[in-house]
């Protein structure tokens, strides 16, 4: 423990009683050393199929293959359409997690989509981008960014509102979603009417006080998240000259930005960069709902869906999409 912090807060009992029920099923702390093992886990996994995303014939699945950033590779797009939705119909452009080293684009859809289709009007997209540190930065930002263009310059042809798409993300995905939402402001890219940012990834110094308090402990900890920025940043990490467009929390100016809905546990690494986030998003005259869960680590709602404070949290970000688009 650092000198200067106390202990860990305390998951929240459920949470904890969840998180210990998971057993070896619950994730090891990343090494270097281990990101062989992750791919190879990752390449035996099966995605979930269209048929699981339908959500019981809720959404039509469809995969689109779609132009990447200049000079490289194309991407994949998976597209979930509500049935019976009217066009033009909002959507969430959502951008998976895993570290900036792994994750998929079909298990982060399917996340989404157990608590969005509770308000079954709005489509969602989630794009495949490469990843660290195959594809350092500045690959998985651009991979982000060129499929949000795609889609705005699409929108007719997909049925959707150019005017209300939302970006979202969580852990990496919402660092990404961040960064996306930068870059967007700064290319005079597509108008974004939101970001949806869960437990984002937004400092690469990884020296927070929250990252010192839970080394070693929950979901994702201290090594863990040198493992991820280093493999996106090599050396530069954690040094002087990194790019926004990387790690968000070191943008200088945070003015300009859609309205922001941020939320992070108590009891996880990212907490202080994502309250720090949020208080500069107020400073700088932006809009920004913080939820802090008391007791989460992180990812709680992921692992421990059926938990009161998972189904609040769930609730939470619904109620702030029918703020922000009208309710259903």
């Amino acid at each position: 423990m650092h000198p200067s912090f106390g202990p860990p807060p305390p998951f929240d009992p459920e949470l904890a009683a969840g998180l210990a029920a998971l057993g070896d099923a619950a994730p090891a702390p990343l090494t270097p050393e281990r990101l062989p093992d992750l791919r190879r886990e990752a390449a035996e996994a099966t995605p979930p199929t269209d048929e699981e995303l339908s959500q019981d014939g809720a959404y039509q699945v469809s995969e689109r293959t779609i132009p990447g950033p200049p000079g490289a590779p194309d991407l994949s797009l998976l597209i979930c359409r509500p049935v019976g939705g009217t066009a033009p119909m909002p959507v969430l452009y959502g951008i998976h997690g895993g570290g900036m080293v792994g994750g998929h684009h079909r298990n982060s859809a399917a996340n989404v989509l157990r608590w969005a289709r509770h308000r079954p009007t709005i489509m969602l997209l989630s794009v495949a981008y490469r990843v660290a540190p195959e594809t350092p930065h500045p690959g998985p930002v651009e991979d982000c960014y060129a499929g949000l263009v795609w889609t705005a310059k699409h929108a007719g042809e997909l049925g959707i509102d150019p005017d209300r798409i939302i970006v979202a993300g969580g852990s990496a995905g919402g660092g990404l979603a961040a960064a996306v939402a930068l870059l967007a402001r700064d290319r005079t890219g597509p108008p974004l009417l939101g970001q949806l940012l869960l437990c984002p990834m937004l400092d690469d110094r990884n020296d927070s006080p929250s990252a010192h308090q839970m080394t070693g402990v929950g979901i994702w900890d201290r090594v863990s998240n040198e493992t991820g920025w280093t493999a996106l940043l090599g050396a530069a990490r954690g040094g002087p000259d990194v790019s926004p467009y990387a790690a968000p929390a070191r943008a200088t100016d945070l003015s300009g930005l859609p309205p922001a809905f941020i939320d992070v546990g108590s009891a996880e690494t990212f907490r202080d960069e994502d309250v720090a986030y949020a208080s500069r998003l107020w400073q700088a005259g932006g809009q920004a709902e913080l939820h802090v869960w008391p007791g989460g680590f992180h990812g709680f709602d992921g692992f421990v869906p059926d938990a009161a404070i998972s189904r609040d949290a769930e609730e939470a970000r619904l109620r702030w999409l029918d703020r922000l688009l009208g309710a259903p």
